[in-house]
């Protein structure tokens, strides 16, 4: 297996935290792989800067920080605009289209926009735009299956809010057959 760096960035109340978290918690506990999270937020609760950067790995993760990430997920224009010119020599963008106006990073990196807090909001709540970027880019990378996410989405989302986010999930998942 590939080690894969991964940068999430956002805002406090996104989700962007919860992410980095359901993705760790697929590989080291449902994939049998290790993981490392390191989580950043401003003081503000909500609406501040934040972002979270995991490592999966088929090896103990020895070094945690992800200074050049391979795959870069933008909920916001601050997050992706901080980022995008970090992400590796062909690495991958996936960012919120209607959050994020993207611009051309200094080198090759390949761009994913989406619809995540449109899709999110048409599924009942803009909360759960996180689980729809993030199936996005599970679809397009295949890093982790989709059965370890549900797994893991029904392990630390509150159980509610389960049915929400592992539908989001797959909304974000699907989406890859509707791209023009």
């Amino acid at each position: 297996m590939k080690e894969w760096k991964i940068k999430i960035s956002g805002f406090g109340g996104q989700g962007v935290i919860l992410s980095g978290y359901t993705l760790g918690t697929a590989a080291t506990i449902y994939e049998k792989q290790f993981a490392s999270m390191i989580q950043s937020y401003g003081p503000e609760a909500r609406g501040g800067s934040c972002s979270t950067q995991v490592i999966i790995n088929d090896r103990e993760v020895s070094y945690p920080l992800v200074d050049k990430p391979e795959i870069l997920v933008a909920m916001s224009q601050e997050g992706y605009d901080k980022n995008a010119n970090h992400v590796t020599e062909q690495g991958k963008i996936f960012y919120d289209q209607d959050l994020v106006n993207p611009f051309t990073p200094k080198h090759q990196v390949f761009q994913y926009p989406i619809p995540a807090t449109r899709i999110a909001e048409e599924l009942g709540k803009k909360i759960i735009a996180n689980m729809v970027i993030l199936g996005y880019m599970l679809g397009k990378t295949r890093i982790l299956s989709t059965r370890s996410f549900e797994q893991a989405i029904g392990r630390v989302a509150p159980k509610k809010f389960v049915p929400l986010n592992i539908k989001a999930f797959h909304s974000g998942y699907e989406y890859k057959d509707k791209e023009k």
